[in-house]
Formats: C-alpha cells, structure tokens, sequence
C-alpha cells in the first residue's frame, strides 16, 4: 500500500504560480511513476503530468506543457507540480498518483494504482 497526501492548492490569478507537493507514505521502497490529474466541475478527470522514478522519463498534457513542471525528491519521498502562468482554466481538484507497475511515465489512469484525496487549485480572471 502507497499512502499519497497533497497539499499547496489555493487561490491564485491568472498568471500567477503554485507549487503543489504530493507525501508518499507505505511502500516507497517499490519504484513507481508518479502522475498528477485534475478534475474540473462537471468534467471527467484529465492527466496532467507523469514522471518515472529514474527522474528521466516525463510526459505532459498538452495543455499544460511548457507551464507547468513535475518533479520528485525520491529520498523524501514526495513529488511536485509547480505550476506557473497559471490560467482560469486551470482551475480543478488536482490529484496526485501511483503507478507501482509502470516502467515508464504514463497518462492511462488505469495503470496509477494509488490516489489521493485531491487539493483544490482556483485560479482567478
């Protein structure tokens, strides 16, 4: 079991920036991919970001490429999205997640096994 716990959302306007964290906890001796989601009211949720535990192997939403950057400190067991030129449609619960099984960096939700609970981004016009 992977215990994940967000935090960093807020409020914030457009153009600004936000860092969001994401604390591993449980099993983290097992390498996995880290993934960050999001989900706007009434939409499904989307992928955003994806890094392999080597550090190496990215992958980003169109959306968000160039804006946004993912990382992760495997030592501390946490990962990160800082997000910057942040735009109103940005606005979503982003949640991180873990893929044990996965050799690279993935956007297909089926392959994350672990989630967590979500922290609200709202970014203001």
């Amino acid at each position: 079991q992977v215990q994940l716990v967000e935090s960093g959302g807020g409020l914030v306007q457009a153009g600004g920036s936000l860092r969001l964290s994401c604390a591993a906890s449980g099993r983290t001796y097992r390498p996995y991919t880290m993934g960050w989601f999001r989900q706007a009211p009434g939409k499904e949720r989307e992928f955003v970001a994806s890094m392999h535990t080597n550090g190496v192997s990215t992958y980003y939403a169109d959306s968000v490429k160039g804006r946004f950057t993912i990382s992760r400190d495997n030592a501390k067991n946490t990962g990160y999205l800082q997000m910057n030129t942040l735009k109103p449609e940005d606005t979503a619960i982003y949640y991180c997640a873990a893929a044990t099984g996965a050799f690279r960096a993935t956007m297909r939700t089926s392959e994350y096994d672990y989630w967590g609970q979500g922290t609200q981004v709202t970014v203001s016009s």
